[in-house]
């Protein structure tokens, strides 16, 4: 039996169901998958595929351009909502449930925006990109996904971030070796405030030592304090002084009094640590 037979089962069920189906749409990996399986089983079939794309600051510069060219090429329809969740959600002072308060917001305004365009007879199916992983971490979002009848049908799977990436693979889409690019605001500890400039420091750290070969960074901000994470096999590239002393300047320039190196390496949920002790 393939690997990939009750997922796809799954989507043909959805479109035999369902008029409409929309994909809450980051250009990230597992939601490329989830598009790209809800094009396959609606084709033929009049079923409109929409893909949604959050327009906001919260996460790195140029995501939302890439969601929309790679949307267009699965054959989806492409949407933007615009929106502003540090005032909409309230989370200016970084609160622990920030993820509910943000994913509340964000697929309230998809599913208006979607559902203002269609008429009113016709069923309509939302979906994200959770997958199995995901339910093993900290995601208080998924609490707002499931109060608003959000489908995870790579959860619902049971696909594992490495089974999404190899469908992705086998699907030939340019997500499937991208790194995750989630919410900036994960790069500063709970309970600090932010604001959209702070943000935009964080994201130029991470723009420029990504520009130096690096592939997973995560600039961690403690205050005045840069605390930068790449993969583990990248500490001792970093360390060299050629390579130190490009990352300490560049960062300087952008306002970070100290620069330390963190000898864990990369790790998803860093900042959650707290929570769970």
């Amino acid at each position: 039996m393939s690997e990939w037979q009750g997922i796809k089962r799954l989507f043909a069920d959805y479109a035999v169901e369902y008029d409409n189906i929309v994909t809450a749409y980051s250009g990230g990996v597992d939601s490329a998958v989830v598009l790209r399986l809800a094009v396959e089983a609606a084709a033929g079939s009049g079923v409109k595929v929409f893909a949604v794309t959050a327009r906001t600051l919260l996460h790195p510069a140029g995501e939302w351009q890439e969601a929309q060219r790679s949307a267009a090429e699965l054959g989806a329809i492409h949407r933007l909502v615009d929106v502003d969740e540090l005032r909409e959600a309230g989370i200016e002072n970084n609160p622990v449930n920030r993820c509910y308060l943000c994913k509340k917001t964000i697929f309230e305004k998809i599913k208006d925006a979607v559902l203002a365009e269609l008429p009113e007879t016709g069923k309509t199916l939302f979906l994200d990109g959770t997958n199995a992983d995901d339910l093993k971490e900290y995601r208080p979002g998924l609490k707002a996904v499931a109060e608003l009848g959000i489908v995870s049908p790579l959860a619902a799977a049971g696909l594992t971030k490495a089974a999404v990436r190899r469908l992705a693979a086998e699907y030939g889409l340019s997500a499937a070796q991208k790194p995750s690019a989630p919410c900036l605001i994960t790069r500063i500890p709970y309970g600090q405030k932010v604001d959209y400039e702070l943000l935009r420091r964080i994201d130029d750290g991470e723009r420029f030592i990504r520009s130096r070969g690096f592939c997973n960074v995560r600039l961690r901000c403690h205050g005045s304090i840069a605390r930068l994470e790449v993969d583990a096999i990248d500490l001792p590239k970093l360390a060299l002084p050629e390579e130190r002393s490009a990352v300490i300047g560049y960062l300087k320039s952008l306002g970070f009094d100290y620069i330390t190196l963190d000898l864990e390496g990369f790790r998803s949920g860093s900042m959650d640590i707290s929570l769970k002790n």
